[in-house]
């Protein structure tokens, strides 16, 4: 089954995305035409510090634009990753690509800048675009836990019932409900009076430090934040559970040693990612609101180093992958040759 370079397909969705947020901050100004603009607090150090942070946000951003670029690229230019799993990694790189955009390169202006802030439609889109992707990324998550599913406990099958429509479905799917529940989340913040401060304790505008600032009556906003996490987190937890108790079952049937090695070694890989992502996120929003530096470093975690690691643990433990890097890099070093042989 050939799936190509089907992730293009889905770039409708930021169009999409940008319309909505532009329509969100023109509202949103309307409706508190007294806030203009946010400051963003950052991390409290002392200002000589600021450097050091810059410099390691700079490496980290660095490495997700070097591991879900060449993610991306291996994936559309390798034939032998063709296959639904790779289709589901490439959208996987592509989410993580563009979440971590929304949040570093704010933060690493804002560790130079005098007055740290951050407009109020620029607010409205940072909201709007990270909501979107993390949600995005939880349910392919899901889709992903899905076809390892499939793949071991019906290995005879999974050509059939991973077809390239329902690869593309899933993902499509993915971005639909990211697009939903972002305009819902973000729709809600921003009906918020912000007459309290302008000061955003954080490294980025997120919902609960808006609320923070806040002097509207937050009862309704918190039940329909519940609610909304609920049918969000929940449902992608259930599937990618319940898809690694019939994975588990399945392998522990194999008896050769190999086999259940190999069986195991294919979602390793995802279940670390999982781990990762589900465990900051979790931790977060259990952390008290008086523990509030805590809960930026937590939110480090799935911002910038769940991207950092995810390609890393996708090329270190697949053999396809660090195949068709090599691929890639003995051309580039064999043309480089070429070319100090003719010069």
């Amino acid at each position: 089954m050939s799936l190509g370079t089907k992730p293009g397909l889905l770039l409708f969705i930021l169009p999409c995305a940008s319309q909505q947020v532009s329509a969100m901050g023109e509202r949103g100004t309307s409706n508190h035409s007294e806030v203009t603009d946010f400051i963003l607090v950052g991390f409290r150090v002392r200002p000589e510090l600021y450097i050091l942070l810059f410099l390691l946000f700079l490496l980290v951003y660095a490495m997700i634009l070097l591991g879900n670029v060449g993610m991306m690229t291996i994936i559309m230019t390798d034939p032998r990753l063709n296959t639904p799993m790779y289709f589901f990694l490439g959208n996987l790189s592509f989410i993580d690509l563009f979440y971590s955009s929304v949040i570093a390169p704010k933060a690493m202006i804002n560790f130079w800048s005098e007055s740290k802030s951050i407009s109020f439609a620029g607010c409205v889109t940072q909201v709007f675009l990270f909501a979107l992707f993390i949600v995005a990324e939880g349910f392919l998550l899901a889709a992903m836990a899905y076809d390892r599913f499939i793949a071991i406990c019906n290995p005879l099958l999974y050509s059939v019932q991973m077809s390239t429509r329902l690869c593309i479905q899933l993902v499509a799917g993915s971005y639909f409900c990211g697009c939903i529940s972002s305009v819902l989340q973000t729709g809600m913040t921003f009906t918020l009076s912000f007459c309290a401060s302008r000061a955003i304790n954080h490294f980025y505008c997120d919902d609960r430090p808006l609320q923070r600032i806040s002097c509207s009556d937050l009862y309704f906003h918190k039940i329909v934040s519940f609610f909304l996490c609920s049918i969000i987190i929940l449902p992608t937890i259930i599937v990618i559970i319940v898809s690694y108790m019939y994975i588990v079952s399945t392998v522990l049937k194999i008896k050769s040693t190999e086999g259940r090695k190999k069986a195991f070694s294919t979602c390793s890989s995802h279940l670390g990612v999982v781990g990762v992502l589900y465990g900051a996120i979790i931790f977060m929003y259990f952390i008290p609101d008086r523990f509030p530096e805590l809960s930026k470093v937590a939110s480090l975690c799935y911002t910038l180093v769940t991207p950092m690691l995810n390609p890393l643990i996708y090329s270190l433990r697949n053999k396809d992958v660090r195949e068709a890097l090599r691929k890639i890099l003995g051309k580039k070093i064999f043309l480089f040759n070429s070319i100090l042989t003719v010069i």
